[in-house]
């Protein structure tokens, strides 16, 4: 395969890859158009690259639509998993919203600015001056019931496989169970409810690189977001991730056989 990468450190290693910039790929787009794949690009060159160019992406292009906004990605999980979704109002940021937005929800309750990571921009709301700083900042109108729990768990998917699943702890100061915010990784039977409903989200919605987080609530899963680039604490080591990844590239090189099979076993092995 000849692969074109834009991010040195995700595919360090990776044979016959040629590693640009980002603000390079203008001056190399005949070698973007004969690449097998380009990986890692930034957001901003997916319309250039994939409708441009008509270059493939790793990760896929629902991969960093979805991922790129909480409110189109709880859209998302709630149309393709409703059942597995927390209840979330989503509302634009205006006086009346805010005030129907708090009248609906019951304290405590989680907002979220529409674009944050590693558990930035998210307030636990539980009391009304506590909302009237969260409007100040955002956009768009976000809350979500809070759920009664004290771990989450990360379930990293490449392609359709499981590489590794794992819990994330609360950190000392309660509520953030995100290792960047403090939360402690805990290497603990993974229920397999879990990582099935990760592969479920992935499958269905075209996700082929993501850290999906997911919530038990008295054994039952609840999808909180993924993370399209997610971080390696809790990963061991990395070798698996970078076969998972060039193993899905090669898999897919050409076109899928509709009636072959459905791909190797996970990884990881989970609890039944």
């Amino acid at each position: 395969m000849k692969l074109v990468s834009f991010d040195i450190f995700r595919t360090l290693g990776f044979p016959d890859t040629k590693v640009l910039k980002p603000e390079q790929f203008l001056a190399h787009k005949e070698l973007l158009r004969d690449a097998d794949w380009v990986l890692f690009p930034e957001y901003w060159q997916l319309n250039a690259l994939v409708y441009g160019l008509k270059c493939r992406v790793f990760p896929s292009v629902a991969s960093y639509r979805i991922g790129h906004d909480k409110v189109e990605m709880t859209r998302a999980f709630q149309v393709v998993a409703p059942e597995h979704t927390p209840w979330t109002l989503i509302e634009a940021n205006g006086p009346e919203e805010q005030q129907a937005v708090w009248d609906a929800m019951v304290l405590p309750f989680v907002a979220k600015l529409p674009k944050a990571s590693m558990g930035e921009g998210v307030w636990l709301i539980e009391n009304r001056a506590d909302w009237q700083r969260y409007c100040e900042k955002t956009p768009v109108l976000y809350a979500q019931e809070y759920l009664p729990i004290d771990r989450d768990v990360r379930v990293v998917i490449v392609g359709d496989r499981v590489v590794s699943a794992y819990w994330r702890t609360q950190a000392d100061q309660g509520f953030y169970n995100n290792v960047s915010q403090g939360g402690r990784i805990d290497k603990g039977r993974v229920p397999s409810v879990v990582t099935d409903l990760a592969l479920r989200l992935a499958r269905e919605l075209g996700v082929d690189h993501a850290g999906f987080d997911i919530a038990l609530v008295e054994g039952y899963p609840y999808v909180l977001e993924f993370n399209r680039l997610f971080g390696n604490q809790g990963l061991g080591q990395g070798s698996d991730l970078k076969t998972a990844i060039l193993d899905y590239l090669q898999q897919h090189a050409e076109p899928e056989d509709p009636d072959g099979p459905t791909g190797p076993a996970p990884l990881w092995p989970v609890a039944v």
